[in-house]
């Protein structure tokens, strides 16, 4: 990855934080920014290992592996609740696409990091986590072009879909973090 990339990287991941609405659409055309989101998640689910520090580097392991799945698994039930379910005439994207933002939308789960720090650490990761959600419904409806309501719908349902698969993928493979994750 060269500089240029990771300069990329990091305006969108900002400007995804910021809720700025053109930044999804931009992200959501750009076939480049698949590798890029999925780095994202990536630097999410290391954030989020060091911050719950006393998983080992088992737990960092099945921490990225598992964001990753939650990650490919939630953007596709979300695209196929979002086109199929819930949306319009005008919802016409594929589900790269929603991959895409969807990725990017995780963005500020980068602050659990600091989860390891007593007291404050949570509080600061559960803000990331509220955050994240935001971010989310702002992919969702602006890679899926409806309105608020009907991405905060998609999101739901989606959101229990895949924690319903990722909880049969734990029992499957034997992998407790899975379902802990879901």
């Amino acid at each position: 990855m060269n500089q240029s990339t990771f300069d990329i990287i990091i305006d969108r991941a900002k400007r995804v934080m910021q809720l700025d609405q053109p930044v999804f659409r931009t992200i959501a055309r750009d076939p480049n920014a698949t590798q890029q989101a999925a780095i994202v998640v990536g630097v999410v689910a290391v954030a989020g290992a060091i911050g719950g520090a006393t998983e080992g580097i088992g737990g960092i392991i099945l921490g990225i592996i598992g964001a990753l799945v939650g990650w490919l698994v939630f953007a596709g039930l979300a695209w196929f609740f979002g086109t199929n379910i819930f949306g319009t005439p005008t919802t016409t994207t594929n589900w790269e696409s929603l991959l895409r933002t969807l990725g990017y939308a995780q963005a500020p789960n980068v602050l659990a990091v600091v989860g390891f720090i007593p007291i404050l650490g949570w509080i600061v990761a559960f803000i990331g986590s509220i955050w994240a959600i935001v971010t989310a419904v702002v992919a969702i409806r602006e890679t899926l072009a409806f309105s608020t309501g009907r991405a905060i719908i998609t999101a739901i349902i989606a959101a229990i879909a895949a924690g319903l698969v990722m909880g049969i993928l734990g029992l499957i493979f034997g992998v407790p973090y899975l379902i802990l994750s879901s």
